[in-house]
């Protein structure tokens, strides 16, 4: 028999479990929701400071009190709740039967909850009030029903249960955040399930690409006691889908799930690795920093494409994303057409890392422009899935000497798990200032719901006012669709969406 305790996020309480708790009670199980220190009813602060140890105290509690006679222990953590969840595991390592991350991170040995915080301005504010002394203060709880969103999208949630989390919300305790987590490293060894919600940003997909890109920390992921479900749902998915949510944690008390696939373990490369489906000149690269040139042959100077690859990328992931078949493909297919290819390589390895990226592709077209064999008043730039967001700028204020702006399955606003709700890198917004800038967007028809709402939403802004948008649809095809579908389905769109560009670099 497995008992279910629970370990509920920021600013929320035993209140969210309710219905998943019945459910799973009803399924037989034995389900217990942690009431935490300072933020329930059942447990008020008798002591000051309330911190993040308190609440692993609490969690072991609760973990203490379950008769150990033929019980195992399935934890789970949602949001903030992992934390004390995973400190809680650790001491009781032998106890725990699996950790379910409940759209929640992975929390690392020394670093406070504070770093997973999503939204990066509001954890920049908490910072500030950590570092003045504010430890022993409280973080208020949302006051409107849209700040839920700085915490994780509230898609799936009704208006009534909306209503219900606002109203019941209580003061968050700041040190809960800024007291760093410690683990001896016994919690390693208990399996674990992450369960996804997919419209907050992130799905199975989407992580089995960056454990595909060799990132040494997401290793662990690919081992056989950790295992994955998705949920098609925002963060709260005790109140949106609390049916759905019971059955995957009987399913992952089970040992159920998806397992992911280790870097190069699969029968196939992974997708970034494939070939590219345009048979082109095997043209030298002309290594200039962090940009790849590809020369056609004959005089000077001529235009320029460059293409910007997306990301995040770990910092340490082999090969590097301008040497990847796509990136490479592409670049000798626009010399082949008689202008300069280029490859850009920036520093986009965290969803933090957007401004940092942004200054890169700047410095890197300016290093492209530079550069004798190019015509530095006939530029373009051609953008993929992550690096979207970085189109904002160009969008905002294009120069005179870019003459196309092209992207092949961009994400288009930032995913509500990325806490850049308040940055500047909105494209939709920008587009109402691209003026005559022609705009060239390559839309997979099988993109993730999440990104294609994000592309919907740039696309009736480009409606709206005018802009010069060319859309090449690829019906069937698929985020990243030059690797992973056939080429008969995904090459006419290629095709068009190359001459394009080229006209308009080239009339």
């Amino acid at each position: 028999m497995h008992v279910f305790i629970m370990v509920a996020g920021a600013f929320t309480g035993t209140h969210v479990w309710q219905e998943t708790a019945a459910r799973l009670v009803a399924a037989g199980g034995t389900a217990h929701a942690v009431p935490l220190t300072g933020m329930d009813p059942d447990r008020p602060a008798t002591a000051s400071p309330v911190a993040l140890e308190t609440h692993i105290e609490d969690v072991l509690a609760t973990i203490d009190a379950v008769d150990a006679a033929g019980r195992r222990i399935v934890l789970v953590g949602h949001d903030y709740g992992i934390h004390p969840a995973l400190g809680a595991a650790d001491r009781r390592a032998e106890r725990i039967a699996r950790v379910v991350h409940l759209d929640s991170g992975m929390p690392q040995n020394g670093v406070p909850a504070l770093a997973a915080v999503p939204d990066q301005v509001l954890r920049a504010q908490l910072a500030e009030r950590a570092e003045a002394g504010e430890r022993e203060g409280v973080l208020a709880p949302p006051a409107r029903r849209e700040e839920w969103e700085r915490w994780g999208s509230t898609d799936g949630v009704g208006e009534a249960d909306l209503e219900r989390l606002t109203a019941l919300a209580v003061p968050q305790p700041l040190g809960t955040l800024t007291q760093p987590l410690r683990l001896t490293g016994a919690v390693a060894a208990v399996p674990v399930t992450g369960v996804l919600c997919a419209r907050n940003g992130v799905g199975i997909d989407m992580v089995q690409r960056l454990v595909d890109f060799g990132d040494p920390a997401l290793a662990a992921l690919t081992q056989p006691q950790v295992t994955f479900f998705e949920l098609p749902t925002g963060h709260w998915p005790m109140l949106s889908c609390p049916a759905a949510l019971a059955d995957v944690l009987l399913q992952a008390a089970a040992g159920e799930g998806h397992r992911l696939r280790p870097a190069g373990g699969g029968t196939s490369a992974p997708a970034h690795l494939r070939p590219f489906p345009v048979d082109v000149p095997e043209l030298p690269r002309d290594r200039q920093g962090p940009v790849d040139l590809y020369v056609p042959e004959g005089e000077g100077p001529r235009p320029a494409v460059v293409f910007v690859h997306g990301g995040p990328v770990p910092a340490g992931a082999q090969p590097r994303p301008r040497e990847w078949p796509t990136l490479v493909g592409y670049a000798r297919w626009a010399a082949a057409q008689g202008v300069v290819g280029a490859s850009l390589e920036h520093r986009l390895h965290d969803v933090a890392d957007y401004d940092r990226a942004a200054a890169d592709i700047a410095d890197g077209v300016e290093r492209v422009r530079s550069d004798p064999r190019v015509d530095a008043d006939r530029v373009a730039l051609w953008f993929f899935s992550g690096s979207g967001p970085l189109t904002t700028d160009w969008l905002a204020q294009p120069p005179a000497w870019l003459r196309c702006l092209a992207a092949s399955y961009p994400v288009l606003a930032p995913l509500p798990a990325w806490g850049l709700a308040g940055s500047r890198f909105h494209p939709a917004r920008a587009v109402r200032q691209a003026g005559s800038l022609p705009v060239v967007l390559l839309r997979a028809g099988r993109e993730s719901a999440e990104i294609a709402a994000t592309v919907d939403a740039f696309v009736t802004a480009a409606d709206d006012c005018a802009a010069r948008l060319e859309l090449v649809d690829v019906p069937t095809g698929r985020h990243g669709f030059e690797t992973i579908d056939p080429p008969e389905e995904t090459l006419p769109a290629m095709r068009r969406a190359m001459r394009s560009v080229v006209t308009h670099l080239t009339r």
